[in-house]
């Protein structure tokens, strides 16, 4: 009896071990690696892995439409640059009905999901709404991505979630960066492609930070000349950006009320020592802010992300 005790606890100790281990999948569309598609090697993840799954993405181009599902957490996609690697898909709002949500090239539900040196696109091209990346889980990390598309490329969504975005490269037209969740961009790239909006938060009234855009260049294609900061997709919206190089692209008065003047009075904008010929401090709208210095002080990773958890993606 006791024999079979210790055989049975043995294995269910190495049942454990096994779980528990990290997992290492490669992906080639050349046929050289486990799989030849992104989805494929998602569809092979253990359900809710508390073990990081590392998943290698050879150089190419795959054209696919890709879901992280809620079950798939802590995946790490790790591509072989993001000019080399890159991930695409067509799809827009006016096609099929789809509306905006449905449009992804990639959507990211699962926790604790980290992407680098990727390009996620949507090439539809302008179309329309079109999104490329869908960031729906909370711990969600990119570094050296881009993100190329055009009207809505990238939708932070949820407003549980937590999402941090270092030396990525996004560009778009209008509200090329959208959505509810709690973002930190660091040493961004973010290119206007048009007269446009750069940002079209929608922060709830009760979450004290939306997005921070920190030491990012902003920049604009040839002609483009007319472009604002950003507008209110809700009353609440929370946008900062400090410490960043704005081209002449950027206009003198930096934000839109979204033609809803009361949105005036719950938006939250506001600039800290940016720098380029389109930081203009003294003709911005009245009701965006200039942080003083020991105001800005408190805009740090930490305070901006933790909570229950104390995560910090950059520890």
């Amino acid at each position: 009896m006791i024999k079979r005790f210790v055989f049975a606890a043995i294995l269910a100790l190495q049942s454990v071990a096994m779980i528990s281990q990290p997992r290492h999948i490669t992906v080639a569309s050349d046929g050289t690696g486990e799989f030849t598609s992104v989805q494929e090697a998602v569809n092979s993840i253990r359900a809710y892995m508390s073990d990081t799954t590392f998943m290698h993405i050879k150089a190419g181009v795959y054209r696919e439409k890709v879901v992280i599902p809620s079950w798939v957490t802590n995946l790490f996609m790790k591509g072989e640059g993001a000019e080399k690697c890159v991930i695409t898909w067509d799809d827009y709002a006016g096609l099929r009905n789809m509306g905006t949500f449905r449009t992804y090239t990639i959507l990211i539900q699962g926790s604790g999901f980290t992407a680098e040196d990727i390009t996620f696109e949507n090439s539809a091209g302008p179309a329309g709404q079109a999104v490329a990346v869908h960031a729906d889980g909370d711990r969600a990390v990119f570094r050296r991505c881009r993100m190329l598309g055009n009207q809505d490329t990238l939708l932070t969504a949820n407003q549980e979630s937590r999402q941090y975005y270092e030396e990525c490269y996004i560009e778009g037209t209008t509200d090329f960066i959208f959505g509810p969740a709690t973002a930190w961009f660091e040493r961004c790239h973010i290119h206007s492609k048009k007269n446009s909006y750069v940002t079209a938060a929608s922060t709830v009234e009760n979450q004290e930070s939306g997005y921070v855009f920190n030491r990012c260049r902003l920049t604009a294609a040839d002609g483009i000349e007319r472009v604002y900061l950003g507008r209110p997709w809700r009353p609440f919206a929370a946008t900062l950006f400090m410490r960043c190089e704005l081209g002449n692209h950027i206009l003198p008065e930096g934000w839109h009320n979204w033609d809803n003047p009361s949105n005036e009075k719950s938006a939250r904008y506001a600039e800290y020592r940016n720098t380029g010929p389109g930081a203009n401090p003294g003709t911005r709208v009245g009701w965006s802010r200039q942080l003083s210095r020991k105001e800005a002080k408190w805009y740090t990773i930490e305070n901006v992300f933790t909570r229950h958890d104390g995560w910090n993606p950059v520890r």
